[in-house]
Protein backbone atom coordinates (compact mmCIF):
# COMPACT_ATOMS: atom_id res chain seq x y z
CA UNK A 1 0.00 0.00 0.00
CA UNK A 2 1.80 3.28 -0.74
CA UNK A 3 2.02 6.40 1.38
CA UNK A 4 -0.50 8.66 1.85
CA UNK A 5 0.30 11.85 1.35
CA UNK A 6 -1.05 15.56 2.46
CA UNK A 7 -0.83 17.60 -0.69
CA UNK A 8 -0.59 15.09 -3.46
CA UNK A 9 -4.33 15.80 -4.09
CA UNK A 10 -4.67 19.45 -4.22
CA UNK A 11 -1.29 19.17 -6.30
CA UNK A 12 -3.45 17.12 -9.03
CA UNK A 13 -6.48 19.24 -8.23
CA UNK A 14 -4.53 22.18 -9.02
CA UNK A 15 -3.06 20.80 -12.32
CA UNK A 16 -6.41 19.96 -13.81
CA UNK A 17 -7.61 23.04 -13.07
CA UNK A 18 -5.03 25.18 -15.00
CA UNK A 19 -5.49 22.63 -17.88
CA UNK A 20 -9.14 23.25 -18.46
CA UNK A 21 -9.27 26.79 -17.78
CA UNK A 22 -6.24 27.45 -20.25
CA UNK A 23 -8.46 25.27 -22.83
CA UNK A 24 -11.17 27.59 -22.86
CA UNK A 25 -9.34 30.98 -22.70
CA UNK A 26 -7.84 29.73 -25.33
CA UNK A 27 -10.65 30.54 -27.43
CA UNK A 28 -9.40 34.50 -27.87
CA UNK A 29 -6.06 35.31 -29.43
CA UNK A 30 -4.17 38.05 -28.29
CA UNK A 31 -1.83 40.68 -29.92
CA UNK A 32 0.67 42.01 -27.76
CA UNK A 33 3.32 43.40 -30.72
CA UNK A 34 5.95 41.03 -30.91
CA UNK A 35 3.81 38.54 -29.41
CA UNK A 36 0.64 37.05 -30.67
CA UNK A 37 -1.01 34.09 -28.90
CA UNK A 38 -3.82 32.46 -27.46
CA UNK A 39 -5.48 33.45 -24.44
CA UNK A 40 -4.89 30.24 -22.43
CA UNK A 41 -1.08 30.60 -23.14
CA UNK A 42 -1.07 33.00 -19.69
CA UNK A 43 -1.97 29.67 -18.04
CA UNK A 44 -1.02 27.15 -19.48
CA UNK A 45 2.74 27.06 -17.92
CA UNK A 46 1.47 26.33 -14.97
CA UNK A 47 0.60 23.34 -15.94
CA UNK A 48 4.47 22.03 -16.65
CA UNK A 49 5.61 24.28 -13.15
CA UNK A 50 3.17 21.63 -11.57
CA UNK A 51 4.22 18.92 -13.22
CA UNK A 52 7.85 19.24 -12.94
CA UNK A 53 6.60 19.37 -8.66
CA UNK A 54 4.80 16.32 -9.31
CA UNK A 55 7.53 14.24 -11.01
CA UNK A 56 10.45 16.29 -9.02
CA UNK A 57 8.65 14.73 -5.57
CA UNK A 58 6.64 12.53 -5.68
CA UNK A 59 7.38 10.31 -8.87
CA UNK A 60 7.52 9.95 -12.62
CA UNK A 61 4.95 7.19 -12.06
CA UNK A 62 2.22 9.31 -10.01
CA UNK A 63 2.96 12.19 -12.71
CA UNK A 64 2.19 10.03 -15.08
CA UNK A 65 -1.16 8.93 -13.48
CA UNK A 66 -1.81 12.39 -12.92
CA UNK A 67 -1.22 13.52 -16.57
CA UNK A 68 -3.65 10.84 -17.92
CA UNK A 69 -6.60 12.24 -15.31
CA UNK A 70 -5.60 15.56 -16.88
CA UNK A 71 -6.32 14.29 -20.34
CA UNK A 72 -9.10 12.45 -19.68
CA UNK A 73 -10.97 15.37 -18.04
CA UNK A 74 -9.72 17.78 -21.12
CA UNK A 75 -11.22 15.30 -23.42
CA UNK A 76 -14.62 14.94 -21.63
CA UNK A 77 -15.16 18.72 -21.48
CA UNK A 78 -14.16 18.86 -24.98
CA UNK A 79 -17.19 16.09 -25.76
CA UNK A 80 -19.49 17.85 -23.45
CA UNK A 81 -18.71 21.61 -25.06
CA UNK A 82 -19.16 19.95 -28.58
CA UNK A 83 -22.74 17.84 -27.42
CA UNK A 84 -24.30 20.95 -25.97
CA UNK A 85 -23.41 23.22 -28.85
CA UNK A 86 -25.34 20.73 -30.99
CA UNK A 87 -28.41 20.59 -29.07
CA UNK A 88 -31.41 22.51 -30.09
CA UNK A 89 -31.50 26.11 -27.97
CA UNK A 90 -34.32 26.49 -25.80
CA UNK A 91 -37.02 29.23 -27.67
CA UNK A 92 -35.83 32.85 -26.08
CA UNK A 93 -32.20 31.87 -25.75
CA UNK A 94 -30.58 33.95 -28.61
CA UNK A 95 -26.99 33.10 -27.65
CA UNK A 96 -26.39 30.13 -30.03
CA UNK A 97 -23.94 31.79 -32.34
CA UNK A 98 -21.70 32.96 -29.32
CA UNK A 99 -21.82 29.82 -27.70
CA UNK A 100 -20.35 28.21 -30.91
CA UNK A 101 -17.93 30.95 -31.31
CA UNK A 102 -16.66 31.25 -28.25
CA UNK A 103 -16.80 26.97 -27.22
CA UNK A 104 -17.68 25.74 -30.28
CA UNK A 105 -14.25 24.45 -31.38
CA UNK A 106 -13.35 22.26 -34.08
CA UNK A 107 -12.66 18.41 -33.97
CA UNK A 108 -9.28 19.16 -35.15
CA UNK A 109 -8.51 22.24 -32.58
CA UNK A 110 -9.64 19.77 -29.85
CA UNK A 111 -6.93 16.34 -31.35
CA UNK A 112 -4.27 19.05 -31.78
CA UNK A 113 -4.25 20.08 -28.49
CA UNK A 114 -4.83 16.93 -26.82
CA UNK A 115 -2.26 15.54 -28.57
CA UNK A 116 -0.21 18.43 -28.22
CA UNK A 117 -0.83 18.44 -24.63
CA UNK A 118 -0.06 14.64 -24.10
CA UNK A 119 3.15 14.58 -25.66
CA UNK A 120 4.26 17.70 -24.07
CA UNK A 121 4.14 16.85 -20.52
CA UNK A 122 4.72 12.79 -21.07
CA UNK A 123 8.24 14.31 -21.87
CA UNK A 124 8.51 17.10 -19.97
CA UNK A 125 8.22 14.54 -17.20
CA UNK A 126 10.83 12.21 -18.49
CA UNK A 127 13.26 14.61 -18.93
CA UNK A 128 13.04 15.86 -15.37
CA UNK A 129 13.12 12.03 -13.83
CA UNK A 130 16.32 11.17 -16.23
CA UNK A 131 17.68 14.53 -15.60
CA UNK A 132 17.11 14.18 -11.35
CA UNK A 133 19.13 10.96 -11.76
CA UNK A 134 21.47 12.35 -13.25
CA UNK A 135 22.56 15.40 -11.78
CA UNK A 136 21.70 13.25 -8.52
CA UNK A 137 19.27 15.74 -7.17
CA UNK A 138 21.63 18.57 -7.49
CA UNK A 139 20.82 21.75 -9.54
CA UNK A 140 16.88 21.61 -9.69
CA UNK A 141 16.46 24.87 -11.83
CA UNK A 142 18.62 22.95 -14.67
CA UNK A 143 16.13 19.95 -14.93
CA UNK A 144 12.73 22.25 -14.20
CA UNK A 145 13.79 24.76 -16.80
CA UNK A 146 15.33 21.78 -19.62
CA UNK A 147 12.72 19.45 -19.30
CA UNK A 148 10.05 22.67 -20.06
CA UNK A 149 12.29 23.84 -22.77
CA UNK A 150 11.39 19.98 -24.55
CA UNK A 151 8.07 19.68 -23.66
CA UNK A 152 6.97 23.32 -24.56
CA UNK A 153 8.79 22.36 -27.73
CA UNK A 154 7.51 19.59 -28.13
CA UNK A 155 3.87 20.67 -27.53
CA UNK A 156 3.72 23.97 -29.40
CA UNK A 157 4.85 22.55 -32.70
CA UNK A 158 2.74 19.80 -32.19
CA UNK A 159 0.00 22.02 -31.95
CA UNK A 160 0.77 24.54 -34.51
CA UNK A 161 0.90 22.02 -37.41
CA UNK A 162 -1.88 19.32 -36.36
CA UNK A 163 -4.18 23.11 -35.54
CA UNK A 164 -2.97 25.54 -38.21
CA UNK A 165 -0.92 23.73 -41.29
CA UNK A 166 -2.38 24.39 -44.26
CA UNK A 167 -4.94 26.49 -42.70
CA UNK A 168 -2.30 29.75 -41.85
CA UNK A 169 0.11 30.77 -43.78
CA UNK A 170 3.67 29.37 -43.04
CA UNK A 171 5.10 32.82 -41.73
CA UNK A 172 2.07 33.46 -39.66
CA UNK A 173 2.21 29.89 -38.21
CA UNK A 174 5.94 30.27 -37.59
CA UNK A 175 5.27 33.86 -35.86
CA UNK A 176 2.38 32.18 -33.96
CA UNK A 177 4.51 29.55 -32.42
CA UNK A 178 7.63 31.10 -31.78
CA UNK A 179 5.39 33.87 -29.84
CA UNK A 180 4.23 31.24 -27.98
CA UNK A 181 7.41 29.10 -26.63
CA UNK A 182 8.88 32.26 -25.59
CA UNK A 183 6.07 32.86 -23.70
CA UNK A 184 5.69 29.87 -22.03
CA UNK A 185 9.74 28.68 -21.28
CA UNK A 186 9.98 32.48 -20.00
CA UNK A 187 6.96 31.97 -17.25
CA UNK A 188 9.03 28.60 -16.12
CA UNK A 189 12.06 30.72 -15.75
CA UNK A 190 10.44 33.90 -13.74
CA UNK A 191 8.87 30.96 -11.23
CA UNK A 192 11.48 29.10 -10.49
CA UNK A 193 12.47 31.20 -7.46
CA UNK A 194 8.86 29.87 -6.59
CA UNK A 195 8.93 26.63 -7.70
CA UNK A 196 12.28 26.31 -5.19
CA UNK A 197 10.46 27.25 -2.66
CA UNK A 198 7.43 24.83 -3.53
CA UNK A 199 9.44 21.76 -4.09
CA UNK A 200 11.47 22.19 -1.09
CA UNK A 201 8.69 22.57 1.24
CA UNK A 202 6.64 19.41 0.05
CA UNK A 203 9.94 17.31 0.28
CA UNK A 204 10.10 18.36 4.14
CA UNK A 205 6.24 17.87 4.50
CA UNK A 206 5.68 15.12 2.61
CA UNK A 207 9.01 13.43 3.43
CA UNK A 208 9.49 12.57 -0.08
CA UNK A 209 12.13 13.04 -2.05
CA UNK A 210 11.41 10.45 -5.57
CA UNK A 211 14.19 8.83 -7.56
CA UNK A 212 13.00 6.97 -10.83
CA UNK A 213 16.16 4.44 -11.12
CA UNK A 214 14.72 1.91 -13.23
CA UNK A 215 11.91 2.91 -13.52
CA UNK A 216 9.30 2.19 -16.51
CA UNK A 217 8.53 5.01 -18.62
CA UNK A 218 5.71 3.23 -20.98
CA UNK A 219 2.80 5.38 -20.37
CA UNK A 220 0.47 2.89 -21.62
CA UNK A 221 2.25 -0.20 -19.59
CA UNK A 222 -0.17 -2.09 -16.96
CA UNK A 223 1.91 -1.49 -14.18
CA UNK A 224 1.93 2.47 -14.98
CA UNK A 225 -0.64 3.56 -12.14
CA UNK A 226 1.75 2.53 -9.56
CA UNK A 227 5.32 3.90 -8.67
CA UNK A 228 8.06 1.14 -9.10
CA UNK A 229 11.56 0.88 -9.78
CA UNK A 230 12.27 3.87 -7.96
CA UNK A 231 13.74 4.58 -4.62
CA UNK A 232 13.70 7.69 -2.02
CA UNK A 233 16.50 10.03 -1.31
CA UNK A 234 19.27 8.38 0.64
Amino acid sequence: MSKPYKHLDTITGSFVAVLLISNIASSKILDFGWFTFDGGTLLFPLSYIFGDILTEVYGYARSRKVIWLGFASAALMSATLAIVGSLPPARGWHHQQAYEAILGTTPRIVAASLVAFWCGEFLNSYVLAKMKVLTKGRRLWTRTIGSTLAGEAFDTVVFGVIAFSGVLEAPLLFTLMISNYVFKCGVEIVFTPATYAVVNWLKKVEEVDWYDRGTDFNPFHSTAWTPSGGGLSG
